[in-house]
């Protein structure tokens, strides 16, 4: 079964660190780009951080310096460290390839201030 299953959320206080991870099984992404998104409640999912099949990666204005992408090749498994975490980074965090594929349950982060 083709799917992205994405893991590590939880609630923390402002401040605070977490590791997600998303791991691809029955599909082997190592040539895609990879983004990881986040939706939070009423608003549109939103792009937080890419990294390409060469490396390269991007970040959104209000999470760089704050969180890295980085991705494992044998484990066919992208991570988003996300470190000194705010309220407004509360969300539904989700990865997808480039192109997109179908979607994984997500994985929620909640920041308490």
């Amino acid at each position: 079964q083709v799917r992205l299953v994405e893991s590590g959320g939880g609630l923390v206080l402002a401040g605070g660190s977490l590791r997600l991870s998303c791991t691809a099984s029955g599909i082997d992404f190592t040539i895609n780009t990879m983004n990881w998104y986040r939706q939070a409640p009423g608003k549109q999912r939103e792009l937080v951080a890419t990294v390409t099949g060469g490396g390269n990666v991007g970040y959104a204005d209000s999470v760089k310096g704050r969180f890295t992408i980085s991705r494992d090749f044998a484990k066919n498994t992208v991570y988003l460290q996300m470190n000194n975490l705010k309220p407004e980074d509360t969300a539904v965090y989700s990865c997808n390839r480039v192109p997109p594929m179908a979607w994984g349950q997500g994985t929620q982060v909640t920041v308490s201030s």
